[in-house]
């Protein structure tokens, strides 16, 4: 009879990275059990993350496009929404989803542990439940997969009812007219877009000298100007000093001497691993300042039968690459190896509005490293389908070696960029001479579609070569 309380593995955390690792486990006939501290799977991705915040930004933007459309908006009519009207589309897109991933664990048979766990030795936990018991399990193996949260420093006040993170700005019951965002990261500038495509004054607080400095410096100039052109105030280069909480408001004292007041903050600067509350020493392991696990190749910790996966172990952060570490451990503990290893170009998606995405070099990197690359440019404004659904604001630009012609990088803002970019991604990512700027000038694509900005890009690229 299969003891209910040992498995051969553990995994801690249901989001992306402890969903990709339990199925790779379940199917290759393991014994395994996940522990979800909250009432419901998906982790901090479908909960607080990707998911609510994709569902905020899509109706944002649907609203824009209707207020900015001449055919809509006769007679001065417009669509209004305040934010908590669209966080009813966000929460039915969340039970959505949850449902989906619950049955992926119904269907192969692993176990689903609700409550708060932590180690009371290497091969064993006890997980807390919400009356105040605890259960007792053991496993041959472990995986830590617990994500991270915001990071909140202790002189900012996030009791207050005006100072939020980027979790809790998902319950904001008042609609602000004015809001502060405190770091201007990818979850902070999308947060702009969403709030001032609300009609919200948004004031964007950015600590480094310019908005997403890993950017290609003409991405994160295009996206400077948007935000500048939609009335965004950024503020670059500046630290705070002190976060004073009003009755009506907030007040930020800059270490600059200036104040800044608002209806609200929200503070997203940082996030932190989540592995206080584990008791990582009983296993034998310590997180470093950021409560980030190191790993080597095969995801394994310092202590051999533990692995972790996801935002735990840092870089790149991201729900799709959680995914698919989830799945290189699952082959690791079943196989002995892992077959495959994360791609060496993992696209960046950010959805602010317009919407950016990148995958591989840019030209900064390129120059730096004085490789001989040509430019190859497609203005939306220039193609027919994007003259047709008005959504002309942005561009694509292909990153090519002069001599090769093999792809090198490739950048684009705009509506849809996060899908656009998969086309120039699959060629990008082919061996040999079939990876070169040709393939999209050689192909026929459908007309008339955003994809067709790969062959003007070609076209205007290979142009400039003599």
């Amino acid at each position: 009879m299969k003891d209910s309380t040992h498995f051969d593995v553990i995994v801690i955390g249901s989001g992306p990275g402890g969903e990709g690792a339990a199925m790779g486990l379940a199917k290759a006939g393991l014994n395994v059990a996940i522990i979800e501290k909250e009432s419901s799977v998906g982790g901090g991705c479908t909960h607080w993350g990707t998911i609510p915040s994709k569902a905020l930004r899509h109706a944002v933007s649907r609203i824009i496009e209707f207020n900015s459309n001449p055919l809509f908006c006769k007679n001065n009519t417009s669509l209004t929404a305040s934010f908590s009207d669209i966080l009813d589309h966000a929460k039915s897109v969340i039970d959505k989803q949850t449902r989906l991933r619950q049955g992926f664990y119904d269907r192969n048979d692993c176990a689903l542990i609700f409550g708060s766990a932590q180690f009371t030795g290497t091969n064993s936990i006890s997980v807390a439940q919400t009356d105040g018991t605890f259960e007792h399990y053991t496993a041959d193996k472990f995986v830590i997969a617990t994500g991270s949260r915001p990071y909140q420093p202790d002189d900012v006040d996030f009791n207050h009812e005006r100072i939020y993170n980027s979790d809790t700005i998902l319950s904001l019951k008042h609609d602000p007219r004015h809001i502060i965002i405190y770091g201007a990261g990818v979850i902070g500038c999308e947060y702009a877009s969403i709030f001032r495509g609300l009609g919200v004054k948004t004031d964007l607080i950015n600590t480094r000298d310019r908005l997403l400095a890993f950017l290609d410096n003409e991405t994160s100039d295009a996206l400077s100007y948007h935000f500048w052109n939609s009335g965004v105030v950024i503020r670059n280069d500046e630290t705070y000093q002190k976060v004073e909480g009003t009755d009506d408001g907030v007040i930020v004292h800059l270490d600059s001497g200036k104040k800044m007041k608002a209806d609200c903050l929200l503070y997203a600067n940082g996030r932190t691993g989540n592995t206080d509350k584990l008791n990582l020493e009983a296993a034998g392991l310590t997180p470093d300042s950021r409560g980030q696990l190191s790993v080597n190749k095969h995801y394994q910790t310092a202590v051999e039968h533990v692995y972790a996966v996801g935002d735990v172990i840092g870089y790149p952060s991201l729900a799709s690459a959680a995914y698919d570490q989830g799945r290189f451990v699952a082959q690791a503990i079943s196989k002995g190896k892992a077959d495959n290893f994360l791609i060496d170009d993992i696209p960046t998606g950010i959805y602010t509005i317009p919407e950016i995405s990148s995958v591989g070099k840019t030209e900064q990197e390129l120059t730096a490293a004085k490789v001989p690359y040509e430019v190859g440019r497609a203005s939306f404004k220039h193609l027919a389908r994007a003259q047709i659904a008005g959504k002309d604001i942005g561009s694509l630009k292909i990153l090519f070696h002069r001599e090769t012609k093999q792809i090198l990088g490739i950048h684009c803002f705009g509506e849809r960029a996060a899908e656009i970019i998969h086309i120039g991604q699959a060629i990008m990512e082919q061996k040999g001479k079939a990876n070169t700027i040709e393939y999209f000038v050689n192909t026929t694509f459908n007309y008339p579609t955003m994809a067709e900005a790969f062959r003007v890009a070609a076209l205007n690229g290979l142009n400039r070569l003599f």
